[in-house]
């Protein structure tokens, strides 16, 4: 790529007040796909992954772990703004149970934590520009929970790509689309460049447990924090065995002898097959990470223009309400591909009930329903993991794909979904309150009027 416009997207990130770490970063990786670099992982390029050591394994590990719990901090992913679901807030502001957020649950969950383990275990958010003002606010609720830290730091932005002109987008119609985050990979140059990284070290917090705000399953465990400690793992993956349900899902192999993440986007697309077999891609990412902080530190001293992550580039409109607007590339980054850059990185097979995450209505449905639990340390499990892992729900995108239009179709709440192992709603239904799903429905409305599930009808395979 010719230099001046490479001086065009350095000049418009300066001039936004981006970090100097955060712009050298995105630049290596806007060099490297402008001059032809692959994103793609090939299939033939990587090894499989077929045994893992399992949590269950790290028992004698708790001792140490209690130990350490002094030296722990805990950073929830806090960036998503939820816009396919229709939102144009954090996501993690949704209500899970009646007026309880992600966030409440999240700053509950983390208040129980310091009294069952007797620390005072920091808490921090990687925030976005649009999900900050409003997080913070929501927190404020909870006095006690804020130490001598501030209570998030700040992901960076990075200018889109005019796909045409490979210069940086212009909108005037709205600037802010001029911009994307560069993925959750971003946190460790989000973690150096805010001062966040040099100032827990220099407060003895050596460790920190990583997970995304809508997966109310991730919570700290004493096992895995002994393990890394006592064995001095820089960088562990918590993994789970791969299902139906989680075939697109960023999945761990090997390469070079080195555990590695390829996520959907990186995949050949004739090679897609190969990606979504789960019997030979066995285990995914549930981006629960857990890092050995002065690892990290040292890393980015060796790499002092950001982590050589694997690149992704998604191509997007600028305007997702507006087909004629122009089409524009963003650079992003997986937090989870770090597992590459770190000698001696792990990986760590974790049950179901660590992982909860909430993508689409989909998934919302299912948390809201009986399907999940809300237990006593305000974690969210689900009710018989073994049958959840396999259930699928696919409701029509069109009638219950954003969230406001999921709650008028169940306006008495959801159904009981705790006996569901597949629900597919095709077309536009409405349903009544106490209805109940069994194994697998199939729901089909090819007319124009909405059909109406009644009040306390049990749904059932042949339904």
């Amino acid at each position: 790529m010719d230099e001046t416009k490479i001086a065009l997207f350095a000049e418009r990130m300066k001039a936004a007040g981006m970090p100097a770490l955060a712009t050298e970063n995105f630049l290596r990786s806007l060099r490297f796909v402008a001059d032809g670099g692959t994103t793609k992982i090939p299939e033939h390029s990587i090894g499989t992954v077929n045994r893992l050591d399992t949590l269950d394994q790290l028992c004698g590990y708790e001792a140490a772990g209690r130990k350490a719990m002094s030296r722990m901090v805990v950073i929830k992913l806090n960036g998503g703004l939820g816009t396919s679901m229709g939102l144009s807030k954090a996501k993690s502001l949704l209500e899970v149970r009646p007026g309880l957020t992600f966030l409440d649950l999240i700053a509950r969950q983390i208040l129980a934590q310091r009294s069952r383990w007797a620390s005072p275990i920091p808490f921090l958010m990687m925030n976005s520009y649009r999900t900050r003002e409003d997080s913070i606010a929501t927190l404020s609720a909870y006095p006690d929970l804020g130490a001598d830290l501030p209570l998030d730091f700040l992901q960076n932005k990075v200018p889109r790509i005019d796909a045409e002109s490979w210069e940086p987008v212009a909108w005037e119609e709205d600037p802010d689309l001029e911009w994307c985050p560069p993925g959750h990979g971003d946190l460790y140059v989000a973690l150096k460049c805010s001062g966040m990284l040099d100032r827990l070290l220099h407060r003895g917090i050596r460790y920190a447990f990583v997970s995304n705000a809508d997966n109310l399953g991730a919570v700290l465990d004493p096992r895995i924090l002994g393990w890394i400690a006592q064995e001095r793992i820089p960088f562990v993956m918590e993994v789970a065995t791969r299902t139906r349900a989680d075939r697109k899902g960023g999945h761990l192999a090997t390469r070079g002898g080195q555990l590695m993440l390829r996520e959907v986007a990186q995949c050949l697309p004739e090679e897609r097959g190969d990606f979504e077999d789960v019997s030979k891609h066995r285990y995914f990412n549930t981006n629960n990470l857990w890092l050995d902080l002065q690892a990290l530190s040292d890393m980015i001293d060796r790499y002092p223009r950001g982590l050589p992550l694997p690149v992704i580039c998604n191509e997007k409109q600028v305007s997702a309400t507006q087909a004629s607007s122009p089409r524009c590339y963003q650079l992003e980054t997986a937090m989870g591909s770090a597992i590459e850059c770190f000698a001696g990185a792990q990986a760590i097979v974790v049950p179901r009930d660590r992982f909860a995450p909430v993508k689409t209505t989909n998934d919302l449905l299912a948390v809201w329903s009986d399907a999940f639990e809300l237990t006593e340390d305000y974690r969210l499990v689900a009710a018989d993991s073994e049958r959840y892992a396999d259930c699928v729900i696919d409701l029509d995108p069109r009638y219950f794909g954003r969230v406001e239009a999921l709650a008028a179709r169940f306006p008495e709440g959801p159904p009981s979904l705790v006996k569901c192992r597949r629900l597919t709603v095709s077309g536009d239904y409405s349903f009544g309150g106490d209805v109940v799903v069994e194994g697998e429905v199939q729901l089909l409305n090819e007319g124009t009027t909405p059909l109406h599930v009644d009040q306390g009808q049990v749904l059932g395979s042949t339904s």
